[in-house]
């Protein structure tokens, strides 16, 4: 590994950019964004620029395509690398990352060129904007502890589906269990108080046990497309949880 950047941050405690020659199985040149807890944010193919290397945002994006492709406008909260926001290019989309310094770093070392990120907390910039703005709403924000607790409760829930548009999606990407994850379960149950539809599809992991990013849908519409049709993914059942609410 070749450290490019390492940089402190308030938010993330460290933030490092870094080039491999090897990444999930690829060889390759990758140039990649991580924070302290060593999970990888961000990476482009050196040899490729334009392809999205993290499967999960692979995944992210075909979903979003099989629930509207023509939904013209987006919210993301968390910025990393940019990879989502650029690929939404077409589309009216605005940004939402707390961490000024990622945003820097993805302009320096990974080519980020849009001018459509507002630095601050999501969950306050989202609340500000009007209602039924949206055709998306992605949630992909990590600091060191994992995905901020206060955008996981049911008060945060309802300000994002206020902001849809008719027939819009919520998505949320988060590191977690199949099976036996009590914070999972718990997030999963308090989408569902909010959305009248709620699927939840899994990135492949070397065992069922094992953590992985899993993608939440919430809608107040009935999207049924099929999960083969979401390459990479499986859809999953997840357990009852309890109700995680603003203390």
């Amino acid at each position: 590994m070749q450290a490019l950047a390492i940089e402190s941050s308030p938010y993330n405690q460290e933030v490092t950019v870094f080039e491999v020659n090897r990444l999930y199985g690829e060889t390759g040149r990758f140039r990649c964004l991580k924070f302290a807890d060593e999970a990888i944010q961000g990476a482009i193919d050196l040899n490729e620029p334009g392809r999205v290397v993290l499967p999960y945002q692979r995944a992210l994006l075909r979903i979003m395509e099989l629930i509207d492709p023509a939904h013209e406008s987006a919210f993301v909260i968390g910025h990393g690398i940019g990879t989502i926001a650029g690929h939404l290019s077409s589309k009216r989309i605005k940004v939402a990352e707390i961490d000024a310094n990622v945003v820097a770093l993805s302009r320096r070392y990974f080519d980020y060129r849009g001018d459509n990120v507002a630095i601050g907390d999501g969950r306050e910039i989202l609340s500000k904007e009007e209602p039924n703005s949206y055709g998306y709403i992605v949630l992909d924000a990590f600091n060191s502890k994992g995905t901020p607790l206060h955008l996981t409760t049911t008060e945060f829930f309802e300000i994002a589906s206020e902001r849809l548009a008719p027939g819009g999606a919520f998505l949320l990407n988060i590191m977690g269990k199949i099976h036996g994850d009590r914070l999972i379960d718990a997030i999963h149950s308090t989408l569902r108080l909010t959305y009248e539809n709620v699927r939840v599809f899994a990135l492949p992991a070397d065992h069922k046990s094992e953590a992985r990013n899993l993608i939440l849908m919430g809608s107040q519409r009935e999207y049924d497309f099929q999960p083969q049709e979401a390459v990479g993914v499986i859809e999953v059942q997840l357990e009852q949880g309890h109700i995680r609410r603003d203390v």
